[in-house]
């Protein structure tokens, strides 16, 4: 099992059919004991014991500094560590340029980007006590290639401030054996995209995408089983598409 007697923290875990729920189920399949943070208490406790009773759900709201650093205080009073953050809590809004209010633009901000640096915040003091940890940070194939597809510029840029700040923290907390790198999903079938896609809209989608298929939220979750475990230990600040060749650069 590659993450065995690992504490792993996934934010934005509960929503059944997500990338985060199904990165969860793996990382427990591969040995780890998961904390699902999520805004909704009972769903995170219950997406929780659905994958094993030692995992722990929580509610939290990422944008809210106090929030995150209760719940990181009772992870490491509950399992005695913090080894993966995967921060995964996302919004999307599919509006154009001239349509972004001001509301719009830091509602998209503070979960997409603010809420990464604050979750990492959070944990790097414990992982330099431990000697090391990853941070997984879930951008999107929209910060690279400019949008186009479901979210506003506003969403792409959060997931271009987003692959930046996984840049930056890699650099710095490098030498504390903390690596950080960030997964870059493209058009992933989940409860939120699911009903977004017209069957016209959607076959002209896969028709771009060189393995023919949309991805899978196992798809993403495998990749960031790889960022976690030792079998990258000598990754960071990788930026690793996980989007079909939609984007080959």
């Amino acid at each position: 099992m590659l993450l065995k007697n690992k504490v792993a923290i996934i934010t934005g875990a509960a929503s059944e059919r997500g990338i985060g729920r199904a990165t969860a189920a793996c990382f427990a399949e591969h040995g780890a004991r998961v904390v699902i943070l999520d805004l909704d208490e009972g769903a995170a406790q219950k997406a929780a014991s659905q994958i094993g009773e030692e995992h722990l759900g929580l509610a939290v709201n990422v944008t809210d500094p106090h929030a995150i650093q209760q719940a990181v205080t009772r992870v490491v009073n509950t399992f005695g560590r913090v080894d993966i953050l995967v921060n995964n809590a996302g919004i999307t809004q599919p509006v154009k340029t001239l349509e972004i209010s001001a509301d719009d633009y830091n509602r998209i901000m503070d979960v997409n980007l603010r809420g990464t640096l604050l979750m990492s915040q959070a944990v790097i003091p414990q992982m330099k006590c431990q000697g090391g940890g990853s941070i997984i940070c879930l951008s999107s194939v929209s910060a690279q290639r400019g949008g186009g597809i479901f979210g506003g510029p506003h969403y792409s840029a959060a997931k271009a401030g987003v692959l930046g700040l996984t840049k930056a923290m890699a650099r710095e907390f490098g030498p504390d054996q903390i690596r950080v790198n960030a997964l870059t999903p493209g058009l992933i079938h989940t409860d939120i995209t699911g009903g977004l896609m017209q069957d016209e809209r959607r076959h002209a989608i896969i028709d771009g995408i060189p393995l023919g298929r949309l991805g899978s939220a196992g798809d993403v979750a495998n990749a960031a089983l790889f960022l976690a475990s030792d079998l990258s230990s000598y990754l960071t600040g990788v930026t690793l598409d996980v989007n079909g060749g939609m984007l080959i650069h």
